[in-house]
């Protein structure tokens, strides 16, 4: 199976091999989510699922670059972005706001990442706690995949680093609504000097991806011997500017959706829409330019207009006029394949929301 450069190959290996291994993980991963005992910890964990598949589905086309490994990567990928989505949830909408309680339940990211760690107590500083097990599967199966890639050593301090940021921001961002900012502004001083020029709300998008994870994950495990010279073009390529412009096209489309929740919402940040959108061009040409270098550059590419395109295609975007009509300025000056994807997610997302 080779790596599609043309858009048109690329959705149909997407509606062929990808997204029936995606659901099919899926399918497991809810049936285990109903047998969890909590009550809380169950809603979460099945809506999580039911909500954010698309999360799942599209983090799932990097599987594509392993080229005979699809599907334990793709296993890995559902199950590495269903922890996620499943921690998302618990952080957004408990009643807790205590930082050790979001680092304890995240440190479970980072042992996912870490064939070979033991299981903890990651919901120590909750009361709701018995899963069955749940969050621990997920774990040991993103470890289990790991243990296989004879690149792992190479690739680790990499994905650790990246889930590093990922873990942080999701701390920083949940804790009491006064504290939430100064935190972010802080950590953002910390990390300043390593970064381009960009805004402290604009470095936590770009932390805010497992994008860059899935990418790597994906080439170890069909160009193993290479990740030496290869991981750190493939992690500097992502973070930040894919990343970037992944989660803020995420955090775009949301904007109604946060406020009326409370949530913390980077999009806001920016003075005006005019500026916003000069950001997000920023981000696209910076975006394309970093993956310049990299092995399927045509591929990547691809994974940047199409999140252009689908996220653009989201629901949400038709009943927020003002984010609609800032949508359409975005597609028409991100070029055709832009569109093309627009015009596939928007149908795609319609015929699933129907079914």
């Amino acid at each position: 199976m080779t790596v599609p450069s043309r858009p048109i190959k690329l959705m149909a290996q997407i509606y062929r091999k990808v997204l029936p291994e995606v659901h099919g993980d899926l399918a497991k991963w809810k049936k285990r989510a109903e047998e969890i005992p909590d009550t809380e910890l169950r809603k979460q964990a099945l809506a999580s699922i039911k909500t954010k598949t698309f999360h799942c589905e599209g983090g799932s086309i990097y599987g594509l670059l392993a080229e005979g490994h699809m599907k334990e990567i793709i296993s890995f990928i559902v199950a590495y972005q269903t922890i996620s989505d499943y921690l998302d949830n618990l952080c957004d909408r408990s009643t807790s706001l205590d930082p050790a309680d979001f680092r304890c339940l995240h440190q479970s990211m980072l042992n996912a990442l870490t064939p070979g760690a033991g299981p903890e107590d990651y919901y120590k500083h909750r009361s709701s706690s018995n899963d069955g097990g749940y969050l621990q599967d997920l774990v040991s199966e993103c470890q289990t995949v790991l243990s296989q890639l004879s690149a792992l050593e190479r690739i680790q301090p990499a994905l650790h680093e990246l889930a590093g940021f990922y873990c942080d921001l999701q701390v920083h961002k949940h804790v009491t609504k006064d504290q939430r900012v100064p935190r972010l502004i802080e950590w953002f001083q910390k990390n300043k000097a390593h970064l381009p020029e960009m805004s402290w709300y604009e470095f936590a998008a770009c932390s805010g991806s497992t994008l860059g994870i899935f990418c790597i994950v994906s080439y170890a495990a069909s160009r193993g011997s290479e990740m030496g010279q290869l991981v750190g073009r493939i992690k500097d390529s992502y973070f930040p500017w894919v990343q970037g412009l992944h989660i803020l096209m995420d955090y775009f489309v949301d904007q109604e959706e946060d406020r009326i929740e409370g949530d913390l919402n980077f999009c806001s940040y920016y003075c005006s829409n005019e500026e916003m959108i000069s950001r997000f061009k920023h981000f696209i040409e910076e975006a394309d330019a970093a993956i310049e270098n990299m092995p399927n550059k045509n591929f990547h590419k691809m994974i940047n207009r199409g999140l252009l395109g689908i996220y653009l295609a989201d629901r949400k975007v038709a009943r927020q006029r003002n984010v609609r009509v800032l949508a359409r300025k975005l597609i028409c000056k991100s070029g055709a394949s832009a569109l093309f994807f627009f015009i596939n997610g928007w149908i795609y997302r319609r015929i699933r929301q129907s079914i």
